[in-house]
């Protein structure tokens, strides 16, 4: 299964419409994913708050970010959702019921960084595959038919989104550390938050080295901080 075929799954029957947004149902776009990949997984990744406590979404200036790694066909795909209202504006401590909306809206956006349902959000009322279909069938039989790219452009967005919000998801970590460090009150805090955080700060070194030595620069700093402050 490709982007191509993902992007051409109608889907547009489970499309819901609420404040005038329109939203495709959680619950359908997985069952759809489970038809096309029985491997298909999601995760929800979890944060350590500074008294040890952990959730699930990162705290950024009291209000909630929720991260979901959707995995197809092998390949994994990070996505990043604010906690938000009906109006779409970001929730002063969220509740967990407000917590889990987030999470299956991410999951589905998530979905459809993958291709499915990508149409919907590109606010386009048919897939890719189905519009050009139709479009053909429009088209004079003994007229030549001439090379469609529409197609590979999609493909190409469709990467340039990913790698936009790969990039986006990696800086938005990097600053929820930082912001950690200056809210920690021991070492052993930062320690501690450092290894809950292990698989994203391995992901950090290796895709964006940049972020890493900035976080780890930072982190380095402040535990020289304590260990100073211990022995006085």
């Amino acid at each position: 299964m490709t982007i191509n075929k993902l992007m051409a799954l109608d889907v547009k029957e489970y499309v819901e419409k609420k404040n005038g947004l329109t939203y495709l149902s959680w619950a359908h776009a997985w069952a759809e994913a489970l038809k096309q990949d029985p491997s298909a997984t999601f995760h929800v990744d979890t944060f350590q708050r500074a008294d040890g406590t952990t959730i699930p979404y990162m705290e950024i200036n009291g209000t909630g970010m929720v991260w979901v790694r959707v995995t197809i066909f092998g390949k994994e795909i990070s996505c990043f959702l604010p906690i938000m209202d009906h109006r779409n504006k970001p929730i002063p401590n969220p509740d967990s019921f407000q917590t889990n909306t987030a999470i299956m809206r991410c999951m589905t956006k998530a979905l459809a960084l993958h291709g499915l349902g990508l149409h919907i959000y590109a606010g386009e009322d048919l897939p890719m595959g189905e519009a050009e279909t139709k479009d053909e069938a429009k088209a004079d039989a003994k007229v030549e038919p001439k090379v469609d790219t529409k197609a590979d452009e999609a493909v190409e967005k469709v990467k340039a989104v990913v790698s936009a919000t790969d990039r986006a998801n990696a800086e938005l970590f990097a600053d929820g550390m930082v912001e950690y460090v200056l809210i920690c009150k021991s070492e052993a805090g930062l320690k501690s938050y450092w290894k809950s955080n292990q698989t994203k700060i391995d992901d950090l070194k290796s895709n964006h080295p940049d972020l890493f030595t900035r976080v780890r620069d930072v982190f380095s700093e402040m535990k020289a901080k304590f260990k100073e402050n211990a022995s006085e």
